[in-house]
C-alpha cells in the first residue's frame, strides 16, 4: 500500500489501515490543522519542499516478524549488508522499521520476565493505551513547529518503551530506520518512559539510498525520565544527501534524574534537530554531546536546548562541528535559566573546525538567566587544521591524508568516547567516507 501528497483522505487511510482508536484519530485530524496554519521555521536553511509530492504512507510487509526468516528476502539481504543483524547480538532487544512500518521486533525473554515494554507505536497504543494516553502528546506538542505538526497527523512507526521501576537494564534496546524508496517521507513517533529508580540506553541508527528526489524524515521523540532515573539516547544519523532531516526530540526530567543526548549528525541535505531537556526536578541533570559533519551541499544546523525549572539542577552541551568541501556545519542551541531554578549550573563548549576556504559554521546561541543564584558558561572555538600540525604528522611518516584524519578523530574524541566500541568504529568508518 502507498499513500502519496497531504489531505485528509490520506490521514483518515494511515488511520483505517492501523485500525486505531477514535482517540488517534481525532489527534491526527487536530494536528494537521496545526500544520495548515503553520509556516515554515523563520530561521535555519530554507526547507523548499513540495508537499504533494511526498509518499506519506508505504508498507512492504503486513506484520511485524520476531525473527529474520520471517521477513521478506530482498529487504533482510539489504539489511544484512547494512550490518544491522549483526548489530544484534551487542543489543538487550532490536526493532527495525523499513518505510513506514516497523517490519522486526525482538527482545531477550528476561526483559519481559521484568515487565519492560519495548514494541512499536502501534502496538503501545493498542495494547497499553493507559500509559501511552498519559504521556502521548504532553512533551512535544503539535503546534510549537510544523513539522512536528506534520508528524502528529501522520506518524507511523516507531518505538514505544516502558521501563519499570527498579529496572537497570546491562544492554542497550535499538531502533534502526530506513528510508528505501523515491520521494519517500518516513514519520515514526517514539515514546520512551523511564520510570523511577531504573536506567536505559536506547541507540538510534538510520540510512537511506541516495535518489535526485528529496525525501524527507519528520520524527517525534519523547521522553520521561523519572526520580532518580537516567536515560542515554544514542543516534549515529547517516541519511542520503536529498533527504530532509527535520526532527523534534525532547526529554522531561524528573527529581535526581539524569537525560544524555549523543547526537551524531553526519548525513542528509539538510538536518535542523535540537534536541531538548525540560530539567523539571530538583537535581536533576541534563547533557548533550553532539557532532554535526557537513560537507558540500549539506547543511547541519544542530544544538540543544536547557530549560532549567527545578532547583540545583545541571547542564552541559558540547557541540563539535566540521565542515568541509563547502559544507555549513552551525550550532545553534538555546538554555534558560528560570527564576525558580535557584542554584544551577551550565555549560556550553562549542568547538568548530574548518577544512577548507568554501565552508563555513556559524554558533548561534541564546542563553538566558532569570536569577542571580546560577551560573552559565558558554565558550566557543572556531579554528583550521594548523600547517604545524600536519607537518609534525607527516614527518612521522604519515601521509596528508591520515593526518589529517589523525587530527579529525583526536577532535571528536569526547563524542566517540561516549559510543559503545562497535558503534565508535562506525563512526570512524562515516567520517573517513563523508571528508
Amino acid at each position: 500500500m502507498e499513500l502519496k501528497g497531504l489531505n485528509e483522505n490520506t490521514i483518515l487511510e494511515i488511520s483505517k489501515r492501523k485500525q486505531e482508536q477514535e482517540w488517534v484519530l481525532q489527534y491526527r485530524k487536530k494536528a494537521y490543522a496545526s500544520f495548515l496554519a503553520q509556516k515554515n521555521p523563520d530561521f535555519g536553511p530554507p526547507i523548499p519542499l513540495d508537499f504533494s509530492k511526498i509518499t506519506y504512507y508505504k508498507s512492504e510487509e503486513d506484520k511485524i516478524a520476531s525473527n529474520w526468516k520471517s521477513v521478506m528476502k530482498p529487504i533482510r539481504c539489504e539489511l544484512q549488508d547494512l550490518g544491522v543483524l549483526e548489530s544484534e547480538k551487542h543489543l538487550d532487544g532490536m526493532g527495525v522499521q523499513y518505510e513506514s512500518e516497523v517490519i522486526y521486533h525482538h527482545m531477550l525473554q528476561e526483559l519481559e520476565e521484568k515487565h519492560v515494554i519495548f514494541t512499536s507505536m502501534e502496538e503501545g497504543i493498542r495494547k497499553h493505551k493507559d500509559i501511552v494516553q498519559k504521556y502521548f502528546g504532553k512533551i512535544v506538542s503539535f503546534e510549537e513547529n510544523k513539522y512536528a505538526a506534520l508528524n502528529s497527523c501522520v506518524f507511523s512507526g516507531g518505538s514505544f518503551i516502558y521501563i519499570p521501576p527498579h529496572t537497570k537494564l546491562e544492554r542497550p534496546l535499538q531502533s534502526y530506520f530506513r528510508i528505501n524508496s523515491k520521494g519517500m517521507g518516513q514519520f515514526e513517533r517514539t515514546l520512551i518512559i523511564v520510570d523511577d529508580d531504573s536506567e536505559l540506553h536506547y541507540i538510534e541508527g538510520c540510512t537511506a539510498p541516495t535518489y535526485s528526489d528529496d525525501s524527507l524524515h519528520a520524527a517525534v521523540v519523547e521522553i520521561y525520565v523519572g526520580k532518580h532515573s537516567k536515560c542515554r539516547y544514542s543516534t549515529i544519523q547517516n541519511w542520503a544527501p536529498n533527504v530532509y532531516n527535520l526532527v523534534t526530540k525532547r526529554a522531561l526530567v524528573e527529581e535526581d534524574g539524569l537525560m544524555e543526548w549523543i547526537d551524531g549528525n553526519i548525513g542528509s541535505k539538510v538536518t535542523m534537530k535540537y534536541p531538548s531537556c525540560i530539567l523539571k526536578g530538583n537535581r536533576s541533570e541534563g547533557v548533550c554531546i553532539t557532532i554535526g559533519v557537513a560537507k558540500e551541499n549539506q547543511v547541519q544546523d544542530t544544538g540543544a536546548r536547557m530549560i532549567h525549572l527545578g532547583k540545583n539542577t545541571k547542564s552541559k552541551i558540547i557541540s563539535k562541528s566540521i565542515s568541509s568541501h563547502g559544507g555549513n556545519a552551525t550550532y545553534r542551541g538555546k538554555v534558560e535559566i528560570k527564576k525558580s531554578a535557584q542554584n544551577s549550573l551550565s555549560l556550553v563548549k562549542c568547538d568548530t573546525l574548518i577544512l577548507d576556504e568554501k565552508s563555513k559554521s556559524d554558533t548561534i546561541p541564546t542563553n538566558l538567566v532569570q536569577n542571580e543564584s546560577s551560573t552559565l558558561e558558554h565558550e566557543a572555538t572556531v579554528s583550521k587544521i594548523k600547517e604545524s600540525h600536519l607537518f609534525y604528522l607527516m614527518s612521522r611518516g604519515l601521509s596528508k591524508e591520515k593526518a589529517t584524519e589523525l587530527i579529525i578523530l583526536g577532535f571528536i574524541e569526547k563524542f566517540r568516547k561516549e559510543l559503545p566500541m562497535e558503534y565508535a568504529v562506525e563512526l570512524n568508518q562515516l567520517l573517513k567516507k563523508n571528508l
